[in-house]
């Protein structure tokens, strides 16, 4: 029996470091339970190979890996070679260069001739062994019956080679034995002369691909670290649960279902996938928060209490946005010493009827609060020193006086103390660096243009037409305060309904934009958000542009545990393909995709662009100085024929029509914008991305609002203090998650360096002293312990692109 180790073979691009690492350790358990799993990484059709993959294999002791896309011939003349990752793990490879098929298309009116014919002549010459793999087998086809007897027939017909019918670890094995001097290749693998890898496939379907990262994003750097805290404070860690949830999460990772190269009503089921997974965790965080929140002392004098929850490893300051049911607009917010802490209440609206006429009372007999008036306020809190991996509970208090509103201006900037924010007559906006004086122009401009690709590549028409923001009527709004500030731009974008009118320059159909943007109080982050009804055009793509005016070589980006940076032209690759186009499935773009960031730097300045949907970027310009962000595509086909950066036949069907991709329909993506007047290492990037990505959790308690809009639970003892921690750190390393471990009874807290050089170190701080605490590999098996000095233990001399596991229980 030969099983795994994958769960499903999952995407590597797309796809995030701990999705990887659970898909995995999902896959090995099942399999060791019937009997054991295949020690080797199998990939046969991921669309090319990330560079945290040897060290991921090498976590789970896997020391070799057998894939098809991502080299060529001209990365590597053999099969056989070694992979070298971005962290400078080595893992051997056995590459399928045919494809994983070719003992399938094997035809008996050819025995005697195959070994002669391509692609098995080729076959022989790449391999550095005597030992040669004829893959058998397709993934929309039944096994060979026959197979028994044409290997018969092989052997017979020729003499000079003996075919046997094996397995993969087999062939492995027997490679090994010859002990081949092997080459080494370093870095991901995304070559696609020989086979396609689909580049630009991370925004086919742009509206699951928001899903994905957003849930991710979730499920990492909210859920499971808010599970561990609850835990910590009693509440139980629905383990089961969360198997479930990344169990789905594991089938929309399999590489056609993350790449949407699918039907329409197999992205439905995506999609239903991803939508209880959105409803099941967003349910536990809340349960949990309240579990958590309503075990708090509370001073008497107050009747609804507002509990924030930071789940990142460090004391917090930042603008936080909050919802909350109040029984007055006049009210203050106070901490436990009865501190106001200032806010701004950016809208509001009464709901009194609904929600007091829903409040339930299990115990007639206890009296409550019941205001006579409930409104429904979103409000932006200047929060302070907010405990790590903790809360910290603040009071809602009626003292009639009145708050800060958000108020209209008149001016077109907005500043706080590091921006000065200004919309120019064209619609596009400067920012102006306070602290060098550095003027940043032609930023957050929107491109539309036609897409004559499928549901596997982006392609751009061969007779385009690009427009620009910078070319469209608009409006203006602006609203600030103290503590956030407002720019609302609105775009009347005319656009071609079809590639034939785009062909033909003609303008017929509306395309509304409303770009969102907001600068908070001591935050060196632009967030933007952008709606688009899209419900009219078709077949075209809308980006974003950043002009940074930093002219680079290469771009940084984050993969999974780390950073990367990538050349902005393929120099080497485009000189072969302008050279024979016709030897290459793929043109060898520079679009590419990140997990939480992509940023040009140089020695005096970063400019990072943080996306929160589609996660595919390319640096543009004449100098390759400006950052591009895909919003979305659209496209109308699953396969076409002859595309501009893919020529030839189709990937996917060409006879099935995806209407649903066109995605017309009403469309909202959000991302961050990053300026730091240094280099990228002292920029801190990872760790602005990762808490920018990781939202503080506000969660609001009030008996009148037991009823429909919360769930009416037993009282519980108030034992908790008003702020509460379970752990801290201090040093540059990035925390991916916080969670239960696997099997054991303790917890996982799993680390990476973040930088391009540095090694760098953690302390890591316990609230409560451990019983252990250990290195463990990503079977969560231990290593080695680690001494504890004074409830703290130190990570030290974690290089470049490394990750570290810790296992600690109490």
């Amino acid at each position: 029996m030969i099983l795994g180790p994958w769960y499903t073979q999952t995407d590597q691009f797309v796809i995030s470091g701990e999705s990887i690492v659970r898909n995995l350790q999902y896959g090995i358990d099942i399999a060791d339970t019937l009997g054991g799993h295949m020690n080797i990484g199998y990939v046969p059709d991921s669309f090319g190979q990330e560079s945290s993959m040897p060290q991921i294999y090498r976590g789970f002791g896997i020391h070799d890996t057998m894939f098809w896309r991502g080299v060529s011939d001209e990365d590597s003349h053999y099969n056989e070679f070694i992979w070298q990752g971005e962290d400078g793990t080595k893992v051997n490879v056995y590459q399928i260069p045919f494809g994983y098929y070719i003992g399938g298309i094997i035809n008996e009116q050819h025995l005697a001739t195959l070994m002669k014919e391509e692609p098995f002549a080729s076959l022989v010459k790449r391999s550095k062994t005597n030992h040669i793999m004829f893959p058998n087998g397709f993934d929309q086809a039944p096994p060979r019956k026959d197979l028994p007897n044409i290997i018969e027939k092989l052997n017979t017909l020729n003499p000079k080679f003996h075919f046997v019918v094996s397995s993969i670890q087999e062939y492995v094995d027997a490679v090994k034995k010859e002990q081949p001097k092997l080459n080494v290749l370093s870095g991901e693998l995304t070559n696609g002369k020989n086979m396609r890898i689909h580049k630009s496939i991370y925004s086919s379907r742009s509206d699951l691909k928001k899903m994905n990262t957003q849930i991710q994003f979730y499920l990492t750097n909210v859920l499971e670290p808010v599970l561990t805290i609850g835990e910590h404070y009693g509440v139980k860690y629905p383990k089961e649960a969360i198997h479930h949830l990344w169990k789905l999460m594991f089938e929309n990772a399999a590489h056609d279902s993350i790449g949407s190269c699918v039907s329409d009503t197999t992205n439905e089921d995506i999609y239903m996938r991803y939508k209880k997974v959105r409803d099941i965790s967003t349910n536990l965080v809340e349960i949990t928060l309240r579990q958590v929140a309503v075990q708090i002392k509370k001073p008497k004098q107050y009747d609804v209490t507002l509990t924030l929850f930071n789940t990142l490893p460090y004391k917090r300051s930042q603008i936080v946005q909050a919802i909350v049911y109040v029984p007055d607009l006049n009210f203050s917010l106070v901490n436990r010493n009865d501190r106001k802490i200032p806010f701004v209440i950016e809208r509001a609206v009464d709901e009194s009827e609904y929600i007091l006429a829903q409040t339930i009372r299990l115990d007639p007999s206890k009296n409550f609060y019941v205001p006579t008036h409930v409104y429904k306020a979103t409000i932006s809190i200047n929060v302070k020193d907010l405990p790590s991996m903790g809360y910290e509970q603040l009071y809602i208090k009626k003292d009639h006086k009145t708050n800060e509103r958000l108020t209209k201006a008149v001016q077109n900037s907005i500043e706080n103390e590091f921006f000065k924010l200004t919309v120019e007559r064209d619609g596009s906006l400067t920012i102006y660096d306070k602290e060098v004086q550095r003027i940043y122009t032609k930023q957050a401009v929107l491109e539309e243009n036609g897409d004559d690709g499928d549901s596997f590549n982006y392609s751009p028409p061969r007779n385009d037409l690009i427009l620009y923001s910078t070319q469209q009527k608009h409006t203006v709004n602006i609203s600030q305060s103290s503590l956030v500030s407002n720019i609302t731009i609105k775009f009347d974008f005319k656009v071609p309904k079809t590639l034939a009118e785009r062909q033909q320059k003609k303008l017929t159909t509306k395309m509304p934009v409303i770009m969102h943007i907001r600068l908070s109080k001591g935050s060196r982050i632009i967030n933007f958000s952008i709606d688009i009804d899209n419900r009219s055009p078709l077949d075209h793509r809308l980006c974003v542009d950043f002009a940074t005016g930093i002219s680079s070589k290469v771009s940084f980006a984050d993969l999974q545990f780390g950073t990367i940076q990538r050349p902005v032209y393929r120099t080497k690759e485009m000189a072969l393909w302008k050279k024979s186009k016709e030897n290459w499935n793929e043109k060898p773009i520079t679009i590419d995709t990140c997990q939480s960031f992509a940023a040009l730097s140089n020695d005096q300045q970063t400019v990072a662009v943080l996306p929160q949907g589609v996660r595919e970027y390319e640096i543009i310009g004449d100098k390759y100085s400006i950052i591009r962000l895909t919003l979305f595509r659209s496209y109308g086909m699953m396969g076409k024929t002859d595309l501009l950066y893919r020529p030839g036949r189709a990937s996917g069907e060409k006879v099935i029509a995806t209407p649903a991709a066109e995605l017309n329909k009403k469309l909202s993506f959000s991302f961050g914008l990053y300026i730091k007047e240094t280099n990228f290492e002292q920029a801190k990037v990872t760790q602005i991305a990762k808490t920018f990505n990781s939202p503080i959790q506000p969660y609001e308690y009030a008996d009148f609002l037991n009823g429909r809009l919360i769930f009416k639970l037993d009282d519980v003892e108030q034992q908790l203090a008003d702020q509460g921690s379970i752990l801290c750190t201090s040093g540059d390393l990035t925390l991916s998650v916080l969670k239960k471990a696997h099997h054991r009874s303790g917890y996982i807290a799993r680390f990476y360096n973040g930088s391009v050089a540095n090694q760098e170190t953690v302390r890591l701080c316990f609230a409560k002293k451990p019983a252990r605490v250990e290195v463990v590999d990503l079977l969560e098996h231990k290593l080695k312990a680690l001494p504890l000095n004074d409830k703290s233990v130190m990570l030290s001399g974690i290089g470049h692109a490394k990750f570290i596991s810790i296992y600690f229980e109490y």
